[in-house]
């Protein structure tokens, strides 16, 4: 199975878990001069970046998921993680003199969560490693800053390879025209509620109107499922009902590697966003992003378990 260039991050997670929620902290009035502090008594480093929790989900799947980055001088203990997954280095670049990406996440009692995210190695070009001729079926576009994410998109438009865009924490980081330009170039389109809420304002567009202009438009919401929409048509597609939710980090990134792999292997647009939801709601039961373990057999059953549907790829 030819395998998907995902161009994004390679970062380490610094996970923390705030034992009370943010919605009590945050006072509506003083917003304006907010200095909160947060107690987090239990904090765990982990191997992260979306573009390694895509590539990561997809090994699982017996995928071929390349990121498409680069990485620190500290990137020693990721890189041989990988290479314990399978998962292909050939596109990350290395730079000596810079940290690899790093996220601190706190989460609070009901999933919500709170993020400072330092770039580092980001800020090198790491479309400018790729070949003139891609050896990936599709791309993906995930997120970053907007000058990197719109070189990633021109590289795959130009070359006429599909991708799915995915400008997860950096949607709020575009302008209008920018949006415009995403959606434009785009194949497929994967945000979450927030996030589709900020592109349909910032075009003054609908989601169905949205639809219209890509293949197709995904749009996450934790527990209450996802809307898949096409052409202007939506469906509904439930949360994995029995999911155990001890961490919600890199739930939407397995959510996209269950996309990618539904793409790769031309499943239906309806399987492929069902898949997603197992994958995502497999990932929620272990704390961190790559710690959880499933083959394609595991999750056949549970794919069957929860939507009463057969397993056809």
């Amino acid at each position: 199975m030819t395998g998907a260039l995902i161009v994004g991050a390679l970062a380490y997670d610094t996970l923390m878990q705030f034992e009370g929620r943010f919605g009590e902290q945050l006072l509506p009035d003083e917003l304006d001069r907010l200095s909160v502090s947060f107690p987090v008594p239990t904090l765990r480093r982990e191997f992260g970046g979306c573009a390694g929790n895509i590539a990561f989900n997809l090994s699982l799947l017996g995928a071929r998921g390349s990121p498409v980055c680069a990485v620190g001088h500290d990137f020693g203990p990721y890189r041989a993680w990988l290479d314990d997954c399978g998962v292909d280095r050939a596109y990350v670049q290395n730079v000596p003199d810079a940290f690899t990406a790093q996220a601190f996440i706190t989460s609070d009692l009901d999933g919500n969560q709170i993020t400072a995210f330092h770039p580092g190695a980001m800020a090198s070009d790491a479309v400018a490693v790729l070949p003139d001729r891609p050896d990936g079926r599709l791309g993906v576009v995930a997120p970053d800053g907007a000058a990197p994410m719109a070189r990633a998109a021109m590289y795959f438009a130009d070359r006429d390879v599909p991708f799915l865009f995915d400008p997860g924490q950096f949607m709020t980081s575009l302008d209008a025209d920018q949006m415009a330009f995403f959606v434009r170039t785009a194949d497929w389109v994967a945000v979450n509620a927030y996030e589709a809420g900020l592109l349909c304002r910032g075009l003054g567009q609908s989601a169905a109107d949205l639809s219209r202009q890509v293949r197709a438009l995904i749009i996450t919401d934790g527990a209450r499922g996802s809307t898949l929409w096409r052409g202007g048509h939506s469906l509904h597609v439930p949360a994995v009902a029995d999911a155990r939710a001890v961490d919600p980090t890199g739930c939407g990134d397995a959510f996209r590697a269950g996309l990618v792999f539904g793409l790769l292997t031309e499943a239906s647009w309806p399987d492929s966003v069902r898949l997603a939801s197992v994958l995502g709601a497999l990932a929620v039961e272990y704390h961190g992003t790559q710690n959880h373990r499933a083959g394609l057999e595991e999750l056949g059953r549970r794919f069957e378990r929860a939507y009463e549907h057969n397993w056809v790829w």
